[in-house]
């Protein structure tokens, strides 16, 4: 279990999403278009940590790129503080289930990607150091991509988010293609770097003992078009245990409202 440092001082903003809807037109005739959110509204507050659950296709990627900038809202406004979210920024960074590295990059090079596109390695090169030490990787600074493991591979990919200091972190399922016992250590990792620098973070998983694991709070979509159904505050001290009866408890009590119990009709977890 990793052990639990004192907090820092909050560098994060709050993230407040009014109402939003999105709808994508149909290309060429392919069913693919229709409303993929409808009056989503939720606030999460500076330094928080929450999870998006729900069926696949509700939305939850959709909402991601979304926060970060990469589409536009069809009705409603995203604020990052009191800043109307309108283009990709540093201050929003993004983490895919794909590690998405540079292959022609060392482990170094690819954390100072970031630095380098905002024209400041010179004055904050010294964080290349520091960033490489939190998530573990010094031994491997020199190593290509194709030298590390999975989940090796996602700590390059959190440390070159995190280095940029962003005021939001937004997780697209950074853990799922990882295997059942490195998942665990990372989602430790995640933690860790989060209480360092309680950057506010908003998580999509399908796992919903990792949503327990790891938030403040849980909120559950519906299926398309996305809604949110029900938000649950998770009220367990960290680190948690997940054997716990609460722990088990709440999880059954999200399994059952989201129909994927086992004694529920229909439903897969997927």
């Amino acid at each position: 279990m990793v052990a639990v440092s004192k907090p820092a001082a909050i560098e994060a903003s709050s993230l407040h999403i009014q109402d939003v809807s999105k709808y994508f037109a149909a290309v060429n005739g392919a069913a693919v278009g229709g409303l993929a959110l409808d009056k989503v509204s939720l606030f999460l507050s500076a330094g928080e940590l929450v999870s998006l659950v729900g069926p696949s296709g509700c939305g939850k990627s959709t909402l991601l790129r979304l926060i970060a900038g990469l589409i536009r809202p069809t009705l409603g406004e995203l604020l990052v503080g009191d800043e109307p979210i309108t283009a990709p920024s540093a201050e929003r960074g993004l983490v895919f289930q794909d590690p998405n590295l540079f292959p022609w990059l060392t482990v170094r090079r690819n954390i100072e990607a970031g630095l380098v596109a905002r024209g400041v390695l010179k004055q904050e090169s010294g964080q290349v150091d520091e960033f490489m030490r939190l998530v573990g990787l010094e031994a491997f600074a020199d190593a290509f991509p194709h030298h590390l493991s999975g989940g090796m591979a996602q700590r390059v990919a959190l440390a070159r988010a995190m280095i940029n200091h962003p005021k939001v972190l937004l997780l697209d399922e950074p853990l799922g293609a990882l295997d059942a016992f490195t998942r665990m250590r990372m989602q430790d990792e995640v933690l860790r770097l989060w209480r360092a620098h309680r950057t506010t973070m908003l998580l999509v998983t399908h796992d919903i003992d990792e949503a327990v694991y790891m938030s403040d709070r849980i909120v559950i979509m519906t299926p398309r078009p996305g809604r949110i159904e029900q938000i649950i505050q998770v009220q367990m001290d960290r680190p948690r245990d997940r054997s716990s009866q609460d722990f088990l408890a709440l999880r059954s009590d999200i399994l059952q409202t989201m129909h994927f119990a086992g004694r529920a009709v229909g439903g897969n977890g997927t």
